[in-house]
């Protein structure tokens, strides 16, 4: 039998089609038709006005934070449970991290922790000028309890929109919740460029100047001049014909990732032990993975045992993000709460959860899970 990946990408039918006409066109620079088209397309999906596509999600949130001004002898709060990228864009201005722990409602950062760190840390004489909060797993942080804090304490509010596109907070699309907002194209993603990103803002100066920044900064003359410090973090035209192919089939792509959510909850819903990352009520989830916790005294075993279980059946799953404040090389960070991400990290799993995943697989998927049950009781 064939893999089962954990997202897999999943075409469109129209890729072959988009790329075809920027490789004909010869518009095979890092810029052309196909990335104006994009931008303008993703403008109207996620109803943001300004949009610049990138290389990575990572750059996005580079720029997100250049373009702000925020480096050396700043600090950057960011969410404890997230992929290594939220903190090293931080890191890559010269400015401190700063983590705090989720809750348990919504596995996005809790906000009465976020009031106690802004409030200890100016209290310790530390400097924050954002928060940069990241959306988990499809699923939208509580924006209007997290802005009411950085408004009180007067701290710019940043989010990381990476793995949400296509979920909504308050009837919104994701992306408009923050001052600027970075998305990720990875090939994991609910859509792919293969790799790629998008920085979006209400604010069109921001985004423009981070426009130029992500063209090595070269500023307006007939040669080469640079008055700051540039990067190359554009996307390339044919990526960005790729990326307009996926984006005509989100809706499905998300309705897909639902549903999958669905059978697995039907189908696990009454396993002793095992129970769902919730979906807030604030919004809904693009359920671009579904993730359980495993309770091992319950369930017979732990989360890896049944990971590795699944990997025997030739079926990809992972653990849930091992918070920032756990990992090495932030180590000594400042830090508050941590008990719920590492809890979560300790009894979390991923599961397969591409949109193309058949029933026929997620079945798999399933009585795999199911029969480590069986034998370890």
């Amino acid at each position: 039998m064939a893999r089962i990946y954990l997202s897999p990408p999943h075409p469109s039918g129209r890729e072959i089609e988009f790329v075809e006409d920027a490789i004909s066109s010869n518009w095979l620079a890092p810029l052309g038709p196909h990335v104006d088209a994009f931008e303008q397309e993703f403008i109207d999906t996620v109803g943001v006005p300004n949009a610049l596509a990138l290389s990575s999600g990572t750059a996005a949130l580079h720029l997100s934070l250049v373009v702000l001004g925020i480096g050396v002898g700043d600090e950057v709060i960011c969410s404890s449970l997230t992929f290594a990228a939220s903190a090293n864009a931080i890191r890559y201005t010269g400015a401190a991290t700063v983590f705090v722990d989720c809750d348990t409602a919504s596995w996005t950062m809790n906000p009465g922790l976020l009031d106690e760190a802004l409030t200890d840390r100016r209290r310790h004489g530390g400097r924050v000028r954002a928060v940069l909060a990241v959306d988990l797993y499809g699923q939208c942080c509580d924006y209007d309890a997290l802005r009411a804090v950085c408004d009180r304490h007067e701290v710019l509010l940043l989010q990381d929109a990476a793995e949400s596109l296509g979920a909504t907070y308050g009837g919104q699309q994701s992306g408009g919740q923050g001052l600027l907002a970075a998305f990720s194209f990875n090939g994991n993603k609910i859509i792919t460029t293969s790799g790629g990103g998008m920085l979006v803002s209400a604010d069109r100066e921001m985004i423009e100047h981070a426009r130029k920044l992500s063209m090595q900064a070269r500023d307006a003359a007939p040669h080469y001049e640079h008055s700051e410090l540039g990067f190359n973090y554009r996307l390339s035209n044919v990526l960005a014909a790729l990326g307009r192919a996926q984006l005509l089939a989100l809706p499905d792509r998300v309705a897909a990732r639902r549903a999958v959510n669905v059978r697995y909850r039907e189908h696990l819903g009454d396993e002793p032990g095992i129970t769902f990352m919730p979906e807030a009520p604030y919004g809904t989830s693009n359920h671009w993975l579904t993730c359980i916790l495993v309770e091992p005294n319950v369930f017979g075993t732990d989360r890896e045992a049944i990971r590795l279980a699944l990997e025997e059946l030739d079926i990809e799953a992972r653990p849930v993000w091992k918070p920032m404040h756990l990992q090495p090389f932030f180590a000594g960070d400042p830090s508050y709460g941590g008990n719920v991400s590492a809890r979560l990290f300790e009894q979390g799993l991923c599961l397969p959860s591409g949109s193309a995943l058949s029933v026929d697989d997620q079945a798999r998927v399933v009585a795999g899970l199911r029969g480590t049950a069986r034998r370890a009781r």
